[in-house]
């Protein structure tokens, strides 16, 4: 029996080989790792549109460049404002470079006693700032930090009073002698939307404005030259819709 068995073993090996080293020559398919998809990197470029929101802090110095009195007063015009903002940007590696444009609506206003004549009163209402800048930045993925410097304007209504009647007024027109400077922090919170956090800094030099005096208030003086000179703070946060190659909706 047990001849019978090692006879069959042999028989099988006999025919089995062949077909065992055929496998072992035939080669193994090689499997290519799978190909990584590289995560695209947010890009900062493309032009943007959007609102914003904060709080304005102006002070203002009167004086008289004429008539020798010298300051009429120091008053501090605060308030809210609001407004909207639009621009592009240009990213190449992690720099940043844009233009812009913004527009606000204020609520400052102030009135205070002149300081050299008791009974006069100046008053400041800011109706509005305007700017146009150009801004550098740097930005780690989808945080940016920015400088943005340039020209701005300011509207407001000025007039004085004296003993609670006021008979001199004029509108503070704009005036391409003023500058703005900026630093602020920017985050996109998805691919079409960021927002920011902004300090501008406005330097309104010395701006001489001719008040419309009445005849019956001050007679020999038909018109009161008066030199304002301001300087503002503002702190605003706002939201951007973005347009371009990085808003991807």
């Amino acid at each position: 029996m047990k001849k019978l068995l090692l006879l069959a073993c042999a028989f099988a090996g006999v025919f089995t080989a062949p077909a065992v080293a055929a496998d072992l020559a035939r080669p193994r398919p090689v499997y290519a790792p799978p190909v990584a998809v590289p995560v695209p990197l947010f890009t900062w470029t493309g032009c943007y549109i959007g609102a914003n929101g904060g709080g304005i802090w102006a002070h203002r110095d009167w004086s008289d460049p004429i008539f020798g009195f010298g300051g009429f007063g120091t008053e501090n015009v605060n308030g809210g404002l609001g407004g909207v903002q639009g621009g592009c940007d240009y990213q190449v590696g992690h720099w940043l470079i844009g233009a812009a444009g913004d527009w606000d609506w204020t609520s400052a206003s102030s009135s205070t006693a002149n300081t050299v004549f008791p009974l006069l009163t100046e008053q400041s209402k800011l109706k509005s700032l305007e700017s146009l800048t150009l801004r550098v930045g740097y930005a780690w993925d989808r945080f940016l930090v920015y400088l943005k410097g340039g020209s701005a304007w300011v509207q407001s209504d000025l007039s004085l009073q004296f003993a609670g009647n006021t008979f001199a007024t004029v509108s503070e027109s704009a005036s391409v002698r003023r500058w703005t400077i900026g630093v602020g922090g920017e985050y996109a919170f998805l691919n079409w939307l960021s927002g920011f956090v902004e300090y501008d800094y406005y330097n309104l030099r010395d701006n001489r404005e001719n008040f419309a005096c009445g005849v019956a208030a001050c007679p020999a003086i038909g018109i009161l030259p008066v030199t304002v000179e301001s300087k503002i703070n503002v702190i605003k946060a706002g939201l951007n819709v973005r347009f371009g190659p990085g808003a991807r909706w």
